[in-house]
């Protein structure tokens, strides 16, 4: 049996806080889009362009993003550690998910403020 040595008390408590947070800022981000979405005058690329266009939608939205790159971040980490053995492995898993992820948050960040 392989005994785990614990380092402190709150041994883990800090990604099961940024998963229930970044989860919370998502779900508030839904609800706020889905209301945005039924409330447009119509369903064409001007009202999509006006709803976006506002700094406040391009903010959330990015949060959004940003939350749902560290929530992934998190989520395929474990993965990776719970299931991929070897360590070369796993930290070359570990650098890709995380270039993709930086990647993807400039990206959106690049799309968001062309709009």
């Amino acid at each position: 049996m392989v005994k785990r040595l614990v380092v402190g008390a709150h041994y883990g408590f800090r990604d099961w806080l940024v998963q229930r947070v970044t989860g919370t800022v998502m779900a508030f981000f839904t609800v706020y889009m889905l209301v945005r979405i039924a409330a447009l005058p119509a369903w064409d690329n001007a009202a999509w362009r006006a709803l976006m266009s506002g700094g406040f939608t391009k903010f959330v939205t990015f949060l959004f993003a940003l939350s749902l790159f560290f929530h992934a971040w998190i989520g395929v980490r474990d993965i990776w550690m719970d299931y991929v053995k070897p360590i070369s492995v796993r930290l070359t898993l570990h650098a890709i998910t995380l270039l993709a992820l930086t990647g993807y948050a400039g990206w959106v960040a690049q799309i968001l403020w062309r709009l």
